[in-house]
């Protein structure tokens, strides 16, 4: 049985890690047991937790949450690569939030976390032509979670979007791998065009609160937008943009902005 567990553990690691904490939580506060249980321990897979919190958030009178967790089960088991993007999800947000100091912390109490898992499930029905179900999962999202993701933008891995608030982003829009954000991050359209109309983000970027990245532009890889900053044309690569409208003010400071964090611009007070 050891040697069962310890090949599991290598199989699965951040599932191994997340149950293991939540045994310890129970020890540590025995009246939190049913919550952590429920929502971890009585499931064989991180898929499944994911499921069942997909279903137990998004729930309805329009929508039960059995039905909800038998769309999200189908999901999980048609599309491998939905879980893991929410293993790396759950890597970036520990590694990143300096306020996480578990695995179990985004699966269980992060908004943002855990709509961008939701709009997952959005994003392949709408891939996969169920398109009406695919609005009701962003209309519910947006509704329990304050975030609106279309289920036709084009999500990578390894995103971290921090206390989540006011979250807008386009049916167009692109958004690359390990990308961080903050709250009240548009990435919006400039008018009433119809079309590619939405920007596209690259790899590595970081994006600070209260940002509006508008049209269909593109921000380079590890580039840096300032908070409040509003981004109207492109953004090469590994810079630093600030204002209104936004301009190039600097290098991006580091190899890797999305990841330290750092949205400290140089020659400030």
């Amino acid at each position: 049985m050891a040697e069962l567990k310890q090949n599991l553990a290598k199989i699965d690691p951040v599932w191994t890690h997340i149950c293991e904490e939540a045994k310890a939580a129970v020890r540590d506060e025995p009246l939190l047991g049913g919550y952590f249980h429920s929502g971890i321990l009585h499931h064989a897979s991180f898929e499944k937790a994911l499921a069942y919190r997909f279903s137990l958030k998004l729930a309805s009178p329009e929508m039960s949450e059995q039905i909800l967790r038998e769309i999200a089960d189908e999901a999980f088991s048609a599309d491998a690569n939905l879980g893991q993007s929410a293993r790396a999800d759950v890597v970036a947000v520990y590694d990143r939030d300096p306020a996480c100091h578990r695995f179990v912390q985004p699966l269980l109490f992060y908004k943002g976390f855990q709509a961008v898992q939701a709009y997952r499930i959005g994003h392949h029905l709408w891939v996969t032509g169920r398109r009406d179900l695919a609005y009701f999962v962003q209309t519910r999202v947006s509704e329990v979670f304050g975030v609106d993701i279309h289920p036709g933008a084009q999500i990578g891995k390894g995103i971290m979007i921090d206390h989540a608030h006011s979250i807008v982003i386009g049916e167009t829009a692109v958004v690359g791998d390990n990308v961080s954000m903050l709250h009240s991050v548009t990435l919006g359209g400039t008018g009433k065009e119809d079309g590619d109309r939405h920007p596209k983000i690259g790899n590595g970027v970081l994006i600070g609160a209260g940002a509006k990245i508008l049209g269909n532009i593109h921000v380079g890889d590890c580039s840096r937008i300032a908070a409040g900053s509003v981004v109207l044309n492109d953004v090469p690569g590994c810079k630093t943009v600030a204002g209104v409208p936004a301009r190039i003010v600097g290098e991006a400071g580091c190899d890797q902005p999305a990841l330290t964090m750092d949205q400290i611009i140089g020659g400030g007070v």
